[in-house]
């Protein structure tokens, strides 16, 4: 765990692990279950997808629940991601952010595929930002924010504007996704208001590539 008190637990989520309940026996394992073994009112408030690692925020009972759900509502969360993507990305000089508004939607056909729709998907917005280049492995360390929260959407942006997530094995192409043994996206840092005082909670998850 990475903080816990009466109210709420952020736990660091392993890549590969579920956040809630999958189907059948294999998907019994996941963080919720973990967390309620040492916290049996810990409840879910939002999700990092199953390949993503980092810090996911669990409140404690259902008015903690309720309180930081409407908090993600408001946009009073911000988060901020890790990722390694393909390719020397150049971003806004003077380590000025960047944006990719690009809208999304889900792709039914393929679900759990999400793409980019120009006509019906809903308005997305992430923000990005360079922290290093690595020159000889011709990738591109990024900060990331996502303004808003769609399915996939850190993923799809960086596709999308042809710098794939390493080891992304639903958007990258497979020379892509040889590349690291997992996806290299991790939620490091995030900063809410406490579902009992309203003051502000930063708090910081190692990012462990």
């Amino acid at each position: 765990f990475i903080y816990a008190d009466d109210h709420l637990v952020a736990a660091d989520k392993p890549s590969g692990l579920l956040c809630v309940p999958g189907r059948g026996d294999a998907g019994r394992d996941c963080l919720s279950a973990r967390v309620q073994q040492q916290y049996p009112d810990a409840l879910i408030v939002h999700r990092l997808d199953m390949a993503t690692s980092g810090l996911c925020v669990l409140a404690r009972g259902a008015d903690a629940q309720r309180r930081l759900s409407m908090a993600f509502a408001a946009r009073e969360v911000h988060k901020r991601y890790v990722a390694v993507v393909q390719g020397l990305l150049r971003g806004a000089p003077d380590g000025a952010w960047s944006v990719s508004d690009l809208p999304l939607i889900a792709d039914w056909p393929n679900r759990p595929l999400s793409k980019v729709d120009h006509e019906h998907g809903k308005p997305s917005l992430t923000r990005w930002r360079v922290l290093a280049h690595d020159e000889a492995g011709d990738t591109t360390r990024l900060a990331l924010e996502p303004v808003t929260g769609r399915s996939h959407q850190l993923r799809l942006h960086l596709q999308a504007i042809g710098h794939p997530i390493l080891g992304d094995a639903l958007y990258a192409p497979p020379v892509v996704q040889v590349l690291a043994p997992r996806l290299l996206l991790h939620a490091s840092d995030i900063t809410l208001p406490h579902p009992a005082t309203g003051e502000p909670l930063s708090l910081h998850s190692a990012v462990p590539f």
